[in-house]
C-alpha cells in the first residue's frame, strides 16, 4: 500500500516539476512573451485607437470671398472629419488640387432662393487627383447640410448643395497609394532578414574568422555583402515597379526621370536596412532571437509608417510617434515623387530623416559590430 502511494506521490510531483520547468522555459523565451503578450497589446492599442478616431480628416480649402459669418461654415470649422486649410496664392491652391494634396475647395454664398431665411448655396470644386478621398467628403457634406435643415425651425432648406464640379485630370488610384507602401514592405524585411542571417551564420560558422588569415580587409566584406544585397533589391523594387506600371498603370508622373529617383532613395533605405541588420546580428544572443528583434523594429514601421493606409486615420498622438520612423519618411517620399511629381530635392525633410537614421545605425553598429 505504501509503495503504491509513493509511486503515486512522485509521478504527482514528477507532472508538477515538468510543468513548472516547461512554464519557466516559455518565460525565458523572449519571443514568447513578445508575440504571446507585446504585440497583441500592441495592435489592440493601435487598432482600438483606429476605430475610435474620429476617422479620416478632408482637407478643404474655402474660396475667397464666401460667407464665413454663417453658421454652416462654423458647422464645417468644428468638424473633426474636416481640416480647413489656407494658401498664399492661387497657384499653390491650383498645385495642390492637381496633386490630390486637397480634396477639394468649397465656396459659400448666400443662396437666392432662402437668401430671407439666412440660407447659403454649398458649391464645391475638385478634381479627378482627389477621388481616393471624394466620396467620403461628398457623404459628409450631405449629412452636415442634413443636420443644419433639421436643426433649424424653418421648414425652408437653409443649406443648398450644388452639383459638385470635378474637373478630370491625373486620377488617384489605389495602385498609386498601395504600391510604394509595399515597396516598404518588402525591403524592410527581406533585407532586415538576409543581412541579419547572413551576417550571424559567417561569423558563427567561422567564415569570417577564417577571412581574417587572408589579406582582406574587414570593411571590404561588409561591402561585398551589402553590394549583393543591394543590387538584388533592386532588381525586386524594378520588378514591382514595372508591374505596377504596365499592369495595374502606377503613376510615373515624369516617367524614366520618376523611376530613376525612386530607385535612389530605395538605395539611401537599402543603406539604412542593411546597417539595421549588422546591429541586429551583432546583439543577437542565438539565431533564434533574430526574428524576434528584426520584428521588434520592423512591425511597428510596418502599421505606423501608412503602408497599407494612411496615417492620417490615427489619433494625433500616433501620427507624432509614425513622424519619427524611417519607413514612414521612406513611404511618403516614393509618394510624392511618383504620383504628386516632386524631386528628390523636394524631399527634404523625408531624406533628412532617412539621413539622420542611417547615421545613429552605423554609429551604433561600429561600437557593437561582432566579428567573433
Amino acid at each position: 500500500m505504501a509503495s503504491k502511494d509513493l509511486v503515486a506521490y512522485s509521478q504527482s510531483r514528477a507532472m508538477l516539476a515538468i510543468i513548472k520547468a516547461s512554464f519557466q522555459a516559455i518565460l525565458a523565451n523572449p519571443s514568447a512573451l513578445v508575440f504571446s503578450i507585446a504585440f497583441p497589446i500592441l495592435f489592440v492599442l493601435i487598432f482600438g485607437a483606429f476605430r475610435q478616431d474620429k476617422g479620416i480628416q478632408y482637407s478643404i480649402a474655402i474660396q475667397e470671398g464666401s460667407d464665413t459669418s454663417h453658421f454652416f461654415y462654423q458647422t464645417l470649422a468644428k468638424n473633426p472629419f474636416i481640416k480647413i486649410v489656407h494658401f498664399s496664392d492661387s497657384a499653390s491652391l491650383r498645385q495642390a488640387l492637381l496633386r490630390g494634396k486637397l480634396t477639394g475647395v468649397l465656396r459659400i454664398q448666400q443662396s437666392e432662393s432662402t437668401a430671407a431665411q439666412g440660407g447659403v448655396a454649398v458649391q464645391f470644386y475638385t478634381t479627378t487627383a482627389s477621388s481616393n478621398t471624394l466620396g467620403g467628403f461628398l457623404q459628409q457634406l450631405d449629412y452636415l447640410a442634413l443636420q443644419q435643415d433639421a436643426a433649424q425651425s424653418s421648414s425652408a432648406k437653409k443649406v443648398q448643395l450644388l452639383p459638385p464640379q470635378i474637373e478630370e485630370v491625373r486620377p488617384y488610384r489605389p495602385i498609386d497609394f498601395i504600391l510604394p507602401g509595399q515597396i516598404g514592405f518588402s525591403i524592410l524585411f527581406s533585407t532586415l532578414f538576409g543581412i541579419a542571417f547572413t551576417f550571424y551564420g559567417l561569423r558563427e560558422q567561422l567564415v569570417l574568422k577564417r577571412f581574417f588569415a587572408t589579406p582582406i580587409r574587414r570593411i571590404n566584406i561588409l561591402i561585398g555583402i551589402g553590394i549583393s544585397r543591394l543590387f538584388f533589391q533592386l532588381v525586386s523594387v524594378t520588378v514591382l515597379i514595372a508591374f505596377g506600371h504596365w499592369v495595374m498603370d502606377f503613376t510615373l508622373s515624369s516617367g524614366a526621370l520618376t523611376f530613376l529617383s525612386i530607385l535612389l532613395l530605395t538605395v539611401l533605405m537599402l543603406f539604412l536596412l542593411m546597417g539595421a541588420g549588422l546591429l541586429i546580428s551583432s546583439v543577437a544572443k542565438a539565431d533564434s532571437s533574430i526574428p524576434l528583434l528584426i520584428n521588434l523594429f520592423a512591425l511597428p514601421q510596418l502599421i505606423l509608417s501608412g503602408t497599407f493606409f494612411t496615417v492620417d486615420v490615427f489619433p494625433r498622438w500616433i501620427q507624432q510617434i509614425s513622424a519619427v520612423l524611417p519607413l514612414r519618411h521612406f513611404n511618403d517620399a516614393l509618394r510624392k515623387i511618383s504620383f504628386e511629381g516632386e524631386s528628390l530635392l523636394s524631399c527634404g525633410t523625408e531624406i533628412g530623416m532617412l539621413m539622420g537614421w542611417t547615421v545613429l545605425i552605423y554609429f551604433l553598429t561600429s561600437r557593437l559590430i561582432r566579428w567573433e
